[in-house]
This record gives structure tokens, sequence and C-alpha cells, in this order.
């Protein structure tokens, strides 16, 4: 029987297509709901967007003036590939600038921290908020978010305090700023630190930390249950809280000092859009608030992107950026390729802050293309054209790897138009190339291509592929 379609037809290319930008088969219905209205008295976005950019002026000016001193061909903005300011380029700045070399430095980690400055190894480039800076209220707000966000590496962390202590007051200090904003006024310090250590007790609570250390027994004492473990001698919550609330003072999220914190507008209006995150994460079908990361990207895998990027952001509102970062990676560790791309779009969705651990997934072969793919659009490059950046061999991992979620999770339609995006040009160079990627879903993808596809000579030369690569051919 002769076949239809020649064996070595050309493949009809298309630019490939995230996964996630398919259509789902089964989408879940969302209520709509009228755009939400911050509590009254809160200054209009344009008003807001004038309170960040006088908390970003400094920020801003050595920003503008790294723009004009350390472009291409200029001199290098560090000197360990860490974003940290070189000592001539410091110097350089504060001269230029009129102001002292600390100022620089302190104004240079504000910058990173807004977005208005990115650093790529020893390089440094405007961020895109800097080039939008007068005319952008919402980018301008956007990188004061990203500053307050970050909160916790604006000021230095109080020296001799366990690790531990510190990451758990990070993690309760959204619950005090809550109460700040409901308090709308002053709130006095005593009652937000005997807030933070309720806080920090149910955390600890919730991870069984109980004291098992023996005790010593009288001989009629009566036996007492563990408790949670107090927080340790050396590493108490008040100087803690102190530092917290200095740091977030710094950001222009609250105003502390006479032995109260007051939430400015700013921080007033951050904290609010946060909560307001959250409640429509929770009253809508797909809410994955309180999930992990696997389940939450399971649970938005059949949205659209636009309405998973609202459950990813509704998400990451409700954690510490590095935790939720750490866990999505985790995600995309896992042996499910479609989690694999999800995660990498819940990270866009994080953006800068992400970047580091991303950079560190260059080095895991399974990671690698969906790493470079981010970092080439956060860079700038548009999304059409981020797949320039991946080797033919990496390509073609990518490929088996998205046919490997198509083929677990999407219908024989869609498998079908994945081949479509294939970058070899016929049949045999395709095969060739995923025989030779060696990813480990080959055979189950090369499987289900047979399976699916309608032209039997096609499907008997992906099958004895299979075969071969079964065999170890």
């Amino acid at each position: 029987m002769t076949s239809r379609i020649p064996r070595d037809s050309r493949l009809r290319l298309v630019r490939p297509r995230p996964l996630a930008a398919a259509p789902a088969a089964i989408e879940q219905r969302r209520v709509r709901r009228p755009a939400p209205r911050p509590p009254e008295g809160t200054p209009a976005p344009a008003e807001l967007a004038g309170m960040a950019r006088s908390v970003l002026a400094a920020a801003a000016r050595v920003a503008r003036w790294a723009d004009r001193a350390l472009g291409p061909g200029g001199d290098s903005a560090t000197a360990d590939g860490k974003a940290t300011l070189s000592d001539a380029t410091a110097r350089r700045a504060a001269d230029a600038l009129g102001l002292t070399v600390d100022q620089v430095r302190a104004d240079w980690d504000t910058a990173r921290l807004a977005g208005l400055v990115e650093v790529h190894g020893d390089s440094a480039r405007p961020g895109w908020r800097l080039r939008a800076w007068d005319r952008d209220d919402s980018a301008v707000l956007r990188g004061w978010v990203a500053l307050c966000d970050a909160w916790s590496l604006a000021c230095p962390e109080p020296e001799d305090h366990e690790p531990a202590a510190v990451a758990e007051v990070v993690t309760a200090m959204p619950q005090v700023l809550s109460f700040l904003q409901l308090s709308a006024g002053p709130v006095p310090v005593p009652q937000l630190f005997d807030l933070l250590e309720q806080r920090v007790t149910e955390l600890r609570t919730e991870r069984c930390e109980v004291d098992y250390r023996p005790r010593p027994e009288a001989p009629d004492a009566p036996a007492v249950a563990p408790g949670p473990r107090p927080a340790p001698a050396d590493a108490p919550l008040r100087p803690l809280l102190d530092w917290a609330l200095c740091a977030l003072a710094s950001v222009g999220a609250l105003t502390y000092g006479d032995g109260q914190a007051t939430l400015t507008p700013l921080g007033s209006w951050a904290v609010w859009v946060k909560l307001e995150q959250i409640c429509v994460a929770a009253q809508s079908p797909a809410g994955n608030i309180e999930q992990g990361a696997e389940d939450m990207l399971r649970g938005c895998a059949r949205l659209r992107p636009a309405a998973a990027r609202a459950e990813y952001r509704a998400w990451l509102a409700a954690r510490p950026v590095g935790s939720a970062v750490t866990e999505l990676i985790a995600a995309a560790r896992g042996e499910d390729a479609l989690l694999r791309g999800l995660a990498f779009e819940a990270l866009r969705v994080v953006g800068a802050p992400a970047e580091p651990e991303v950079r560190a997934a260059l080095d895991e072969p399974a990671l690698r293309p969906y790493a470079l793919l981010w970092l080439a659009e956060h860079d700038g490059t548009d999304p059409e054209d981020a797949h320039e950046v991946l080797t033919r061999e990496e390509a073609t991992w990518l490929w088996v790897d998205t046919a490997a979620a198509v083929a677990d999770h999407g219908e024989a339609p869609l498998l079908l138009r994945h081949l479509e995006t294939a970058v070899q040009p016929t049949v045999p160079a395709l095969l060739a190339e995923v025989r030779a990627v060696g990813h480990p879903r080959t055979v189950q993808v090369l499987v289900a291509l047979a399976a699916a596809h309608p032209d039997p000579a096609f499907a008997k030369a992906v099958r004895r592929a299979a075969f071969q690569v079964h065999k170890g051919g």
C-alpha cells in the first residue's frame, strides 16, 4: 500500500509556542466580578506613583548615571559577578554625583531591587522600568512594590541572630503589615511585638518544633507535655522586629519612631493589593492559595494564560518570594514535563527576584532550555524570538519535553500540531536528532506520536525509531 505522504516529507515550520499558550481542552468558567476599589482615602494611582518616584529618586539618579557611564564598551560595573558595585566604579559615581561611596552603594542596591538596573555578569544596563520612568505610572509602582517585597534585603540584618529566627520574622511580617493596614493609624510597638511573637509561635507549632531536650525532674514533679520551642536566648525577637520595621521604613512602606509604627499611603496601598490578590484567589474556582507549588501548578494547567497568571500572582503574594521561587524550581525538577513548563511560566510572573535561581538552573540539563528562554525574555528579547538563544540540541530537548507534556495531558490533535513546530526540516532528521538528544521520555513520546499520526508509513518509521531507542541503538 502506497502512503499518501512521502517518508521524508517536509515538516511545516511554525514558531514554537509555549504549551500553556495552546487552548485548553476544558476551561474552568470563572465568575467575573467588578474591579475592587481600594479603601477610602487611598490616593489616586498618579499620586501614589509620585510618592514612589520620590522614594526611588536617589536610586533612579544612580541608575541614569550608570546608563550613561557604563554603557556598551564602558567600564565594568561589578568586580565579582554578583552585582556588587566595584570600588572604582563606586568612586567614579560618587565624584560625578556629589555623594559618598556608601551613599552610592546604597542607592545602587535600591536600584537593583527596584528593577531600575539589571546586572549581568560584570556589566550593568538600565532596566525597562527606568526607560518608562517618566511616562508610565504603573511601571514606577511595580518597581516600588518590587523594592518593598525585598525589604529584608534593604537593610543588613542584625548580627548574632540565628538565620532560622530571621526567616521566621520575615515570614511573619505580612501578618504584622496587615494588622497595621487594618488599624489605619499608629500602632504601639509592644502591640506589634505581641502579634509577631504569636505568629512565630504558630509557625513553630505548624512545624512541630518542640523542645525534646532532657529536663531535670523533681521526684514529685508533674509531667509537662512538650510545647513549642521558645526563641533561642541569643536570638530574641524584639531586636528583629526593630530591624524589620527599620527596613520597611527605609523603603517607604511605613514610618517608625516614638515607639509606634504607621503605614504610609504607599505601604497601605501595597498591603491592600496583596490582600485583594489573596481574596481573589480564594474565591476563584481555581483558587490554590494554600496549595504547594506542584498542586497549584496542576490546578492552573487547564486555565488560559491570563487566568493562570492571575493565579500565579495571588499564590506568590501569599508567601515570601525566596521560598516561592525555590518551591517552583523544585516542582520543575520533577518528572512531569507539564509542571516544568508551567513552573517557568510562574517564574516569569516573579520576575527579577527569580534570576539567581534561574541562572543556577542552567547547570541542570532538564531545566537549561527553560532557563535560557526565561533569561532571554527577562533580558528584553521578544518572546517570539527567544528560542533563537537555544542550540539545536537544546531546542530538540525542549521539543521532546513539551511533547511528553502533550502526550501525558493533551490530545492526539495537539500532539500532531506540536510535530509541526520541530526545527528539523525532515522526518528522518527529526527522528535522528530526537534519538541523539537522549531525553528520558523519548520512547514514550515516539510511541504516542506513532499512535496519533494518521499516515501508516510515518507511524511505522516512528515506531522503528522508538524500538531502536528502547534497545539502546
